[in-house]
């Protein structure tokens, strides 16, 4: 009988072990599927989620105002400014009567801002405190995307204006044509002829309409290409969140009545804190399912790059170098760091300290372009494999502080030293463009670069 200290041990073995190129597609899909959910709950686990979301929660509260303020103006002038409070009702309606009560001081709050009391000061610190927001929210989906850099301030400019204007008329549009749609003639004839599934397709809508919304956000925030496919599945994942824990949300605050009899007149506004932060947090959450979908490779190393041991360290630097010389024997374009980590199974992190190392030691020369592409530094017949062993073993080394050696140590010394020596005479002669020629004729390697077991 298996003990229950083995059952976790077991059912990890089971997820990580099988390897999903060669099994079917429908064993393939849901394990790949159990992967990716184990990964977000273990980012969750690690608690940077949690961080980014109440760090948004802060900035939502002090920007919320403003935010809906330049909004408000946008839509009245259009005339439609009317939607502005059934917007936020919705968003607040897990919040039950309190969100009406939240709702109401908000746009009592927004309706008593003026522009000619604020002045040229107070009406510059307003774009600012929602750009600021909106930059906030880009920094925390870059977080979960891995991407290190932000968008010039031109981009920045237009985008988060672009956002802020015309956002708001393309909610109230969809919104009215959902509301043309289902109070048409047409749309009360076929929910009298289809009854029930009508019912049913209306009990869907709200979910269908959070997911669009979560994959244009998705499709958007991030600084970098999101394919439809990991947004969309990201939006599915925090649309049935957002809808299954506002009902928790709705059926908690109908019975908080010991909660407010504590906190008193604060328990609106904690209660509106909390639900702030759990929307982040899904919406944090959606963001992170997407990424790990569009890269399978961080999977089995988590939110941060592996700690792989010396030995792949080599193998893996070995056969970037191969790769690059590979393709530029073959007379194809410069090799990119994206490529390279699909190949290799890698998170392109770790594929880029890599290709960054071996520049260094003079091994490939990066090109210009934007991303950049990586070519060997020199003809590939006068890298030595040895020296770029050396040179990979050599890389983050920490200088010794002793000036003389140990003498204790000298048969340890002696041993490594014949090791190295043996090493040097094995690969004497041999080089990369010597690599490369030991490929088989006709045979393209397609299949990725797996670590080695143990």
């Amino acid at each position: 009988m298996m003990h229950y200290r083995d059952i976790i041990p077991t059912l990890y073995r089971l997820l990580w072990e099988p390897d999903l190129a060669v099994l079917p597609r429908w064993h393939a899909l849901p394990l790949r599927y159990l992967r990716i959910t184990h990964a977000v709950i273990r980012e969750l686990a690690d608690g940077q989620l949690t961080l980014r979301a109440m760090s948004l929660v802060y900035t939502t509260l002090l920007s919320l105002v403003p935010l809906l303020a330049v909004s408000f103006s946008v839509m009245k002038g259009l005339g439609v400014h009317y939607q502005i409070e059934p917007l936020l009702l919705n968003l607040l309606q897990p919040l039950g009567d309190k969100g009406a009560e939240v709702s109401a001081r908000i746009i009592d709050f927004v309706e008593n801002i003026r522009a000619g009391v604020l002045g040229t000061l107070g009406l510059a610190f307003l774009v600012y405190t929602v750009i600021s927001l909106i930059q906030k929210i880009e920094a925390a989906f870059n977080a979960s995307w891995r991407v290190a850099a932000n968008r010039s301030l031109g981009q920045r400019l237009s985008n988060y204006l672009s956002v802020v204007m015309v956002g708001p008329l393309l909610l109230v549009a969809a919104l009215g044509l959902t509301a043309t749609v289902t109070h048409s003639r047409g749309a009360e004839e076929l929910a009298a002829l289809l009854g029930p599934l009508v019912d049913y397709a209306g009990r869907l809508l709200p979910y269908l309409m959070v997911i669009a919304a979560f994959t244009f956000v998705y499709l958007l925030v991030p600084n970098t290409r999101v394919r439809l496919r990991s947004a969309l599945a990201g939006a599915v994942v925090a649309g049935i969140l957002w809808e299954t824990v506002g009902w928790a949300f709705t059926s908690f605050v109908v019975g908080s009545s010991n909660f407010t009899a504590v906190y008193s007149a604060f328990a609106t506004m904690i209660l509106f804190m909390i639900w702030l932060f759990l929307s982040w947090l899904i919406l944090l959450t959606g963001a992170s399912f997407a990424f790990y979908h569009q890269h399978p490779e961080y999977l089995a190393h988590g939110p941060s790059s592996p700690d792989i041991s010396i030995r792949q360290h080599e193998r893996y630097a070995l056969a970037a170098l191969y790769l690059v010389a590979r393709r530029f024997q073959r007379g194809q374009a410069a090799c990119p760091a994206t490529w390279l980590a699909t190949r290799l199974v890698l998170p392109e992190p770790l594929v880029q300290s890599l290709l960054e190392a071996l520049e260094q030691a003079g091994f490939v020369a990066r090109t210009a372009a934007q991303p950049p592409g990586y070519l060997p530094a020199r003809d590939p017949a006068r890298i030595a494999v040895a020296d770029v062993l050396d040179s990979v073993r050599a890389s983050g080394a920490v200088p010794r502080t002793r000036s003389r050696p140990d003498a204790a140590l000298a048969p340890v010394d002696a041993l490594l030293g014949e090791r190295d020596a043996a090493t040097s005479a094995r690969l004497d002669g041999v080089t990369v463009a010597t690599l490369c020629a030991r490929e088989e004729e006709g045979n393209e390697a397609t299949e990725p670069i797996r670590a080695p077991h143990g």
